[in-house]
């Protein structure tokens, strides 16, 4: 069965070992990261806003204690005015508003923290949930009718993504945690100390203060998680660049990875950002939440269900964005690859 980043399926061909795909695969995700990074480090600070010392929060205890005491001379407007005296504006607004309120307050490299533990997430987490999808993909195929029909049908297509999408979590999770909170970490205006100095400092801090769960936290709805963006993301552009080769709409090159590329983003953005939000907020945590379900149901509960969805248009430029650097250099990497496996070179014995 091809793969999806050959539209032929040429029977000469040696296909590289599963080494060399994985490899592929985090190369062309760590460079999708380098040109996407600011946006998610914009998405991240959205996600997060609120919840500590939240406004939310203080909106909910004022509007109860203006409710429950009868304030002579307020009337109804008594909750509306110490709601507009005791609630701050939020600090970001928008993901241009974010980058630049980022850029101005922290300097441009702060758009960059987290920048090591993401792209050694990617270099794993991609390698494993993009590398490895062809190879499930074929076998849950075979194991169904013995190899005997060449196109995978969607439920294989979504069984194989979301087993690479879970498995990838479990490898790539502590690289996870500590992306997260890196691009979290804001830079103290008055030279304060920072929460983590530096990639590696953040691992043995989370280690040592937390345990080493501390660096599995989140595991469950990062699972949830990322086998929807799996689903989502992996098997839509799987079927989207499919259909456009067998409706002939365009010839298997930059244009049609693009194409794909782009509704395979907007689909993973509308369904992964409530989990997405969560697992932000619940790996960002520092003990406030007894687990992600409660996580999901305090942000229901304190800010309504518009928080499940805070930062969809950063994460929506962001998703699109890595999804067309991601797959137009995964497709040319993929092909480079090919050509240089069935050459007589020292990769053809890797």
């Amino acid at each position: 069965m091809a793969p999806i980043t050959a539209s032929t399926p040429v029977a000469s061909f040696r296909e590289p070992s599963l080494p060399v795909k994985l490899l592929t695969a985090g190369s062309a995700a760590c460079v999708a990261d380098l040109f996407t990074f600011p946006l998610d480090t914009a998405k991240v600070r959205l996600q997060i806003q609120g919840e500590s010392a939240g406004a939310a929060q203080l909106r909910y205890y004022i509007s109860e204690a203006a409710a429950a005491v009868n304030i002579q001379g307020t009337g109804r407007g008594g909750p509306a005015i110490l709601l507009e005296q005791g609630v701050a504006a939020p600090k970001y607004n928008g993901m241009v508003g974010t980058v630049m309120t980022i850029s101005r307050q922290e300097g441009p490299k702060a758009l960059y923290n987290g920048l090591c533990a993401g792209l050694q997430r990617q270099m794993c987490f991609a390698g494993i949930r993009i590398g490895l999808y062809d190879s499930i993909k074929s076998l849950y195929q075979k194991q169904l009718d013995g190899g005997h029909n060449n196109t995978a049908g969607i439920a294989v297509r979504i069984s194989a993504g979301i087993t690479t999408g879970g498995l990838a979590v479990l490898f790539a999770q502590p690289t996870d945690v500590v992306k997260v909170r890196m691009q979290a970490q804001v830079k103290s205006v008055t030279g304060g100390r920072p929460r983590y100095s530096g990639t590696m400092n953040a691992y043995s801090t989370i280690a040592r203060k937390e345990g080493m769960a501390g660096l599995w936290k989140g595991t469950l709805p990062n699972v949830s998680r990322n086998a929807i963006v799996n689903v989502a993301e992996i098997v839509c552009y799987d079927v989207f660049k499919e259909y456009i080769l067998t409706s002939q709409l365009m010839k298997d090159g930059v244009p049609c990875h693009f194409t794909a590329a782009v509704m395979a983003g907007f689909c993973t953005t509308v369904v992964a950002s409530p989990v997405d939000v969560v697992k932000t907020r619940f790996m960002n945590s520092s003990g406030q939440y007894r687990g992600a379900i409660d996580c999901a149901v305090q942000m229901l509960v304190k800010e309504g269900p518009t928080a499940f969805y805070k930062g969809f248009i950063p994460s929506f430029s962001r998703l699109v964005s890595w999804n067309i650097c991601m797959w137009i250099t995964y497709e040319q990497f993929k092909r480079l690859v090919l050509v240089a496996y069935n050459q007589p070179t020292p990769l053809n014995r890797l």
